[in-house]
């Protein structure tokens, strides 16, 4: 049963594997999108001749986009989501291509979406543990399990995997921030959500398989912070990111909150982590950038080495 009003959004770069699992998840949704859109990121594993054959001759809903150059998830959401809008679809459902949506996950989505001023996200999970942890406003209650997770609940922020938003929030808000290249393009772009006046609803029972974040808790001086073990290109970002949000967003938190919690996550990368050094250079290229206001792609840049 096909939804005439959903785009889905598949964002790829050289993961031809899991790519193939992702559209297949999505062929066997209960409620299939009208049409698939394949943003492939400039990928250099057989991705490019592997869609182009899917979209030309078995799969005439899938539409293909090659870009020219990897502009990082960021880039290739808002590219995707910039078409998905342009082609006069309602709603986008976004995610990556490691997503592996559940057969009723964009069913039950559409039972929850009630507001095109809203922002709706289906759930990550891991079996039956959720793939990090998920706080809920109401309440402020921090849920690790499937089961503790309502049908729609309101939360802080999603990512983008199994992220439904409505052309109209998107005519108000824009489309996410191709600067960022990676990493929390999705915190800024529901924060500003929330600014337009918009509540960001996970549906529970809108279930995408998702490899689960290992975040850990580090402690020093009293002080604690989540911590998640990144290379050192990841690290760049991560910290630059962060910087940009806070500066944008946050007022005197930057200052309180962002720049020590970023200092704490570098202790935590020296002793945690094998290439300190590369670590070290990663975390202050990115503050410098960070506190700069400097985007884009740049850990080639900085010569940050994968």
């Amino acid at each position: 049963m096909p939804s005439p009003s959903v785009t889905a959004v598949v964002v790829t770069y050289n993961r031809l594997s899991l790519l193939r699992e992702c559209l297949a998840a999505l062929k066997a949704q209960s409620v299939s999108p009208a049409a698939v859109l394949v943003v492939n990121n400039a990928s250099s594993d057989g991705t490019r001749e592997y869609l182009d054959d899917l979209a030309s001759d078995r799969s005439p809903s899938v539409r293909v986009v090659h870009l020219d150059a990897n502009t990082g998830g960021a880039g290739g959401f808002a590219e995707g989501l910039r078409l998905a809008v342009a082609s006069g679809i309602e709603w986008t459902w976004m995610m990556d291509d490691d997503a592996y949506p559940h057969p009723t996950a964009l069913e039950e989505l559409l039972k929850v979406a009630k507001s095109p001023g809203n922002v709706y996200g289906s759930l990550a999970v891991s079996g039956e543990k959720t793939s990090w942890a998920t706080t809920l406003l109401d309440g402020n209650d921090v849920v690790g399990l499937v089961k503790e997770v309502p049908p729609a609940a309101r939360v802080d922020s999603i990512p983008l995997l199994g992220f439904l938003i409505h052309r109209s929030l998107v005519a108000r808000i824009g489309y996410p921030d191709a600067a960022f290249f990676i990493a929390a393009d999705d915190v800024e772009y529901c924060l500003r959500a929330r600014r337009a006046g918009s509540d960001i609803v996970i549906a529970g029972k809108s279930r995408i398989e998702h490899p689960r974040t290992l975040l850990t808790e580090f402690r020093f001086l009293g002080l604690r912070v989540a911590y998640l073990s990144l290379p050192p290109w990841k690290r760049y970002y991560d910290t630059r990111n962060r910087l940009l949000i806070a500066r944008k967003y946050h007022g005197i938190k930057l200052y309180s909150q962002t720049i020590p919690g970023s200092l704490l996550r570098l202790i935590a990368a020296m002793v945690k982590e094998p290439r300190k050094l590369a670590q070290l250079q990663a975390f202050l290229a990115g503050f410098a950038d960070g506190m700069l206001n400097i985007t884009g792609k740049r850990h080639e840049t900085w010569k940050i080495k994968p």
